[in-house]
C-alpha cells in the first residue's frame, strides 16, 4: 500500500506555552480505515486540525498524497473532507442547498445527480427539501458528512461522527462508511465509542498527552494484547487450588474456578483441563471471555 498521508516530526505548542501534540510521526495508508483513539484532551483533535491545515504545526511537515499542507495548501485542501465534532449548519437553509453551496465551495461545477447520489446514501433524500432546524441531532450530522463528501475528496475525517446519534442510526452509518472505503477514500476516524473502531477500523492509532504510544493493525494488536479467561463452574467449589494446578493463573469466585492466560498460552488448556479430571474436579459449566479493544486501549493509556 501506499502512503496517503505522511506524518513527520510534528510539534504543535501554543501561544502561552501549552504543548499540544510532541514530535507525531507515522503514516496513514490509501484506501484504509485508521482508528485514532485517546482520552479526552490527548490531542486528537488538534491532530486532525493540523492534517487539514486549520491549525499550523510548531514544527514539521504533512503531505497528503504528495503534496505539502502549507505550500500546497489549496491541493491538499480540496483532498480532504472534514467532519468536525460540532454541529456548524445553517439552520435557516435546506438539506439540498447547503450539500450544494459546500460543493461550490471548492470550486466543483455543479453536479444534482452526484449531490442526489450522496444524499440517498446518507438516506437523505427525503429530507432535502427541509430546513436544517427541523431534522434531529443524529439527521443533522449526516448531513456534516454530506457536506464533507460534497467536493469528492479522497480523504474523510470523522471526528467523534456518531456522538448523540441512537444505536440503529449509528450502525447505519458504519455501512455508510465500509462503502466509502469500498469506493477508495481513506478515512481517519476518531471515536468514544471504542467498539467502532473493533468493528470498522484496519489499524488502531492511541494517543495519549499529545504522543503517539502505539500505532498497529487492529487485528494484531488484539492478538498481541488481548487477555482470555476460562470460567469453570464447579460442583462442589474448590476450597482451595490443588498443588498440582500451582503452575496455573487460577483463581477461585465462589463456586467458579477461573482461569486467565494469554493467546500465546493456549496450549495449556488441554494439560488444565486432564489436571481436572485426575483431581476429580467435576465442572458444571464453562464461559469463555477475550478482552475487547476497549479493554486493550484502556490498559495502554494506564500504563
Amino acid at each position: 500500500m501506499n502512503a496517503m498521508i505522511t506524518i513527520s516530526n510534528i510539534d504543535k505548542v501554543y501561544t502561552g506555552g501549552f504543548q499540544a501534540l510532541y514530535n507525531i510521526n507515522f503514516d496513514i495508508q490509501k484506501g484504509e480505515i485508521f482508528a485514532l483513539l485517546g482520552p479526552n484532551g490527548a490531542g486528537k483533535t488538534t491532530l486532525i486540525k493540523t492534517i487539514c491545515g486549520l491549525t499550523t504545526p510548531s514544527s514539521g511537515h504533512i503531505t497528503v498524497n504528495g503534496f505539502d499542507i502549507i505550500k500546497d495548501y489549496r491541493a491538499t485542501r480540496s483532498l480532504i473532507g472534514l467532519v468536525p465534532q460540532e454541529l456548524t449548519t445553517d439552520a435557516f437553509e435546506t438539506v439540498w442547498k447547503t450539500v450544494s453551496f459546500s460543493r461550490g465551495l471548492f470550486g466543483k461545477s455543479p453536479d444534482p445527480n452526484y449531490i442526489e447520489k450522496i444524499l440517498k446514501q446518507l438516506s437523505l433524500w427525503d429530507k432535502k427539501d427541509n430546513k436544517l432546524m427541523t431534522l434531529s441531532g443524529g439527521m443533522k450530522r449526516r448531513v456534516m458528512i454530506a457536506k464533507a463528501l460534497s467536493h469528492e475528496p479522497r480523504v474523510l475525517f470523522l471526528d467523534e461522527p456518531t456522538a448523540g446519534v441512537d444505536v440503529e442510526l449509528r450502525k447505519g452509518m458504519w455501512q455508510q462508511v465500509r462503502e466509502l472505503k469500498e469506493t477508495g477514500v481513506t478515512i481517519i476516524l476518531t471515536t468514544h465509542y471504542i467498539e467502532e473502531a473493533e468493528e470498522m477500523a484496519d489499524r488502531v492509532g492511541v494517543i495519549s498527552s499529545g504522543k503517539i504510544i502505539l500505532i498497529e493493525e487492529k487485528n494484531k494488536l488484539m492478538k498481541k494484547m488481548s487477555n482470555k479467561e476460562i470460567r469453570l463452574s464447579l460442583t462442589p467449589p474448590l476450597s482451595a487450588i490443588p498443588s498440582s494446578l500451582a503452575s496455573y493463573n487460577l483463581k477461585i469466585e465462589g463456586n467458579d474456578l477461573i482461569y486467565k492466560y494469554e493467546t500465546s498460552e493456549s496450549h495449556k488448556i488441554y494439560k488444565l483441563f486432564e489436571l481436572l479430571k485426575i483431581e476429580n474436579i467435576e465442572i458444571s459449566d464453562l464461559q469463555t471471555h477475550e478482552s475487547s479493544l476497549e479493554e486493550i486501549f484502556v490498559e495502554l493509556v494506564k500504563k
